[in-house]
């Protein structure tokens, strides 16, 4: 008997939606009775909220929005619970917070034709989505980003994820929402940290992407800085349309490859954020490490100094501060081992986004640790003359 091999191929076609509204659970806003109507309109569909601890604090009201919300629309809208959960990063650094949403979803008996709608930062939005595929092999996610850079970056991907072992984003998977509502009302009460730091992932997709972009960014970042709504509206829109199409045109969704340019900035930034015990924002050190690779980038001959001076000025006028947080040699020598673990983490080939050009992504296989050594000492030598 010839048993040869069975082999197969089959292709599987996603498709999620990016909304934008104002007020999402006032009773005259209908876009999310619509967007569950249009899953199923004949029957009420459960719904099982998890919502940030730090934004209910801010919107106190939220909670009783969406429980008469649900109640006025109840034919279409099952609420079964509100869980409140602590965010920021700390919801992601163990299972203790996973185990949570997976009793909800159990005692609720939220199943595959229901949804967890997770509101809040890309911290509990990453921790929420996890818990959410891995139950059931999947149940439907909602992702309603309440941050500037949730709601332009790690909300609008489809990726979700636990940081463990002490590594970042260890325990995760793929696995696109069912839609994503960015309610810009939600940034209203954000504290300034959090509104600038947003927008280092908006930095890099247009550093790597699109030079007409960032000049954009340029122009405007004092207006940034400064809180004026009609910019950040159009960079949070622009750098989520450019983070989606990279997803869908990329030709690696699921990041099967070594290349990944949306991640630039991200290796020391992931090493930073763990060094500090994520006293660091993760926009924060994405910008202290974006600023680390373009000052790399010119030491190699990449880029030139005017155009490293040029993007360091236009990062420090929105209001980073770029200054590494190392202060000896051991610390420095902790930061460079996280390149090795941004290796493993995407397993083969080393691969690290640069740029060659404001704009021009330029991915490097090796680091030469002497020079990125160099651009540390120059880029805090740079900002400690400013000090």
């Amino acid at each position: 008997m010839d048993l040869r091999p069975i082999k197969q191929s089959f292709s599987v076609e996603y498709n999620y939606q990016l909304h934008f509204a104002k007020g999402l659970f006032k009773l005259d806003n209908l876009l999310f009775l619509n967007i569950i109507k249009d899953y199923k309109d004949y029957e009420a569909v459960k719904l099982l909220f998890v919502v940030d601890k730090g934004v209910v604090g801010h919107h106190p009201e939220l909670l009783s929005k969406i429980s008469e919300y649900c109640s006025v629309n109840k034919n279409y809208l099952a609420h079964t619970q509100s869980l409140v959960l602590d965010g920021g990063e700390q919801s992601k650094n163990s299972a203790e917070y996973v185990d949570i949403v997976l009793k909800g979803i159990n005692e609720n008996a939220i199943c595959r034709h229901s949804f967890v709608v997770a509101i809040g930062g890309g911290a509990i939005i990453d921790m929420v989505g996890y818990a959410a595929a891995i139950a059931h092999r999947g149940v439907k996610l909602i992702r309603i980003p309440t941050t500037v850079l949730s709601q332009n970056d790690s909300a609008v991907g489809v990726k979700n994820s636990i940081n463990f072992f002490k590594k970042k984003n260890f325990l995760g998977t793929f696995a696109p929402p069912f839609a994503i509502i960015n309610d810009s009302d939600f940034l209203k009460t954000l504290e300034q940290r959090d509104w600038i730091s947003g927008i280092a992932e908006a930095i890099k997709v247009a550093l790597i992407k699109d030079k007409h972009f960032f000049t954009y960014i340029s122009d405007n970042a004092l207006a940034l800085r400064n809180r004026e709504h009609e910019p950040m509206q159009y960079v949070i829109y622009k750098c989520a349309e450019m983070h989606m199409h990279h997803i869908s045109q990329g030709g690696d969704p699921f990041e099967s490859g070594s290349s990944r340019p949306l991640d630039f900035g991200h290796w020391a930034a992931h090493k930073l954020e763990y060094m500090t015990n994520y006293q660091l924002r993760h926009g924060e050190a994405v910008a202290k490490g974006i600023a680390l690779d373009v000052t790399y980038a010119h030491q190699v001959g990449l880029i030139s100094e005017s155009d490293l001076d040029y993007i360091l000025s236009v990062m420090t006028t929105i209001g980073f501060d770029l200054m590494l947080p190392l202060n000896s040699d051991v610390e420095i020598n902790n930061l460079l081992a996280g390149i090795e673990e941004f290796r493993e983490h995407l397993g083969g080939e080393l691969t690290i986004t640069l740029i060659s050009d404001i704009g021009t992504k330029h991915d490097v296989h090796e680091i030469d640790l002497g020079l990125m050594t160099q651009a540390i000492e120059k880029l805090n030598h740079h900002f400690a003359l400013k000090q």
